[in-house]
């Protein structure tokens, strides 16, 4: 091929080739932020986090690709779900690392190539799909390398980078969708809020985007047409949460407000609903100062969030004064997106908690903050400096910044429990999922009169397919004789080591902080 026709190859496909350029930015903030502590992605240790999250979502995926479900039940102070043995929170959301799994093999490093895979696909389908100039590309690199919490949780075991790849792809599609109106686009943006909502519930919101352009294409039909997405999303995912879903330790969602409607009438339910979002506002608004003054992690997560709602309405406002009506569609309907969130934050989540969820929706602002078009991106350049005020120079907390790599005591600690626990823990599979099958964790004990939290990230040894209960001390004080679990892990040295020893449990094995019992 001569030059003059790869020059002609080139100018067809420059799309394209921006997209192959793009796609390896979210590999590069990885490897970058390894580097700049002297590591390399290979180094990564999901076994040396401190993000518990990670343990349930790595061994529920490792029993479903060795026996298609885990054989024993995942819950909470022995809770479990009606119809197989998943935890609280839906299957469905880690789906993209089953698929990893069953291609390349599941190991601690495969949740986290996997998400790195997951924005590097989601960067270039946004390329592909929105066709951003050369500035908005610029831009985009620069909001995403400085939004340093994306890097972070794909250098993890939490799936909640495949939240962010799924809206990226998303509002990619939308802004594609506003140009150029397929219904084929419209229905894949449907599809993907039907997956979405059964990842995470609250990303129903979204709805409101296709909802918007289906209503302009067909009037009174296209709301009917909603409605029955609505209804039937909705259905798939009270179904999913009622027999896949175990319960938590509290209930997931605070729903008081809305009972209030029934239980004391409209009025009284109004007047509970307008205060108590006054009152958590009040602490939400607490939070997000105490971001910016001491780098309180929730505080900055709230800060990010409520910076791109500012730039969502005022771009909204621009697109009405302009008459640009693709900016006013795109930006109001996720300013009002947002808006739902922050009020579902307010209501149904302890704000502490909310925080995380919010994460997503920062991801959705930085998307439509890329496919403005002015001169000189003004507003972009601030949003890419407030992330580097409150993700970068504000990161002081270890727990939720310090990506966590290998250490050599944990890796020896692992080898034990993976040889101990494999020859004394062996699946029984003539009734599953059963209780036979399952560790108890417990979260904490008091050693020597001071309270210890358990060393969990030694469960990662527990062998495929058994299930991990995670229960609290009192809850396995109160039923100690009743604990229909197999196998005990508790802190070593602590009380409940020491019933153990008294009641004469068989020891499996115990390392210098963790020691599992045989409890029948």
């Amino acid at each position: 091929m001569d030059k003059k026709k790869v020059l002609e190859w080139c100018g067809k496909h420059e799309n394209l080739l921006k997209a192959f350029v793009m796609m390896w930015l979210p590999l590069l903030c990885c490897m970058v932020t390894c580097a700049l502590e002297g590591k390399t992605i290979s180094q990564v240790s999901l076994a040396a986090s401190e993000w518990n999250d990670e343990l349930f979502y790595y061994k529920q995926v490792e029993g479903i690709l060795s026996y298609g479900f885990p054989r024993g039940y995942f819950g909470f102070n022995e809770s479990h779900a009606l119809k197989l043995s998943f935890a609280a929170w839906s299957p469905v959301l880690v789906f993209p690392w089953i698929v990893w799994g069953m291609i390349f093999g599941w190991n601690l490093m495969a949740p986290i190539y996997c998400n790195i895979f997951l924005m590097m696909l989601a960067v270039f389908l946004f390329v592909v799909l929105v066709k951003p100039n050369i500035k908005q590309l610029l831009m985009l690199a620069v909001l995403l390398a400085s939004f340093t919490p994306m890097t972070r949780f794909m250098l993890s075991g939490m799936p909640e980078v495949t939240c962010f790849a799924m809206v990226t792809v998303f509002l990619s599609l939308a802004v594609n969708y506003s140009r150029d109106r397929k219904d084929w686009k419209l229905a894949v943006m449907f599809l993907m809020i039907f997956l979405m909502t059964l990842m995470r519930p609250y990303l129903l919101i979204f709805i409101i985007l296709p909802a918007y352009f289906w209503y302009c294409r067909k009037k009174l039909w296209g709301l009917a047409g909603t409605g029955v997405v609505l209804g039937v999303t909705g259905g798939v995912y009270v179904l999913i949460n009622h027999y896949l879903g175990a319960e938590y330790f509290t209930p997931l969602f605070d729903v008081t407000w809305i009972e209030k409607f029934f239980t004391e009438g409209i009025l009284a339910g109004i007047k509970f609903t307008l205060y108590k979002l006054w009152d958590v506002g009040k602490v939400f608004a607490g939070m997000t100062i105490q971001g910016f003054k001491t780098g309180y992690h929730a505080g900055t997560q709230f800060a990010g969030f409520l910076f791109m709602l500012v730039l969502l309405l005022q771009q909204a406002w621009q697109g009405f004064r302009k008459k640009n009506k693709p900016q006013l569609e795109l930006h109001l309907s996720l300013a009002v997106c947002f808006v739902g969130m922050l009020a579902a934050v307010l209501l149904m989540y302890k704000p502490i908690q909310g925080g995380r969820h919010l994460l997503t929706f920062i991801v959705a602002g930085i998307i439509m903050l890329c496919i403005m078009e002015t001169r000189f991106y003004r507003k972009g350049i601030f949003g890419a400096a407030l992330f580097v005020y409150l993700y970068m120079v504000m990161a002081t907390d270890a727990y939720e910044h310090q990506v966590p790599y290998v250490q050599e005591d944990m890796q020896q600690t692992l080898a034990y429990w993976e040889d101990a626990l494999g020859q004394e823990l062996v699946l029984d599979m003539a009734n599953t999922p059963c209780f036979d099958n399952v560790v108890i964790w417990t979260l904490s004990d008091e050693v020597e009169g001071v309270g210890e939290n358990m060393k969990w990230q030694e469960l990662y040894a527990v062998p495929e397919g058994f299930g991990i209960s995670c229960c609290e001390k009192n809850f396995v004080e109160e039923h100690f004789n009743e604990l229909q679990s197999k196998y005990l892990a508790v802190p070593f040295g602590g009380s409940l080591d020491e019933r153990c020893q008294a009641e004469g449990m068989r020891e499996i094995g115990h390392s210098e902080d963790v020691i599992i019992y045989e409890l029948r």
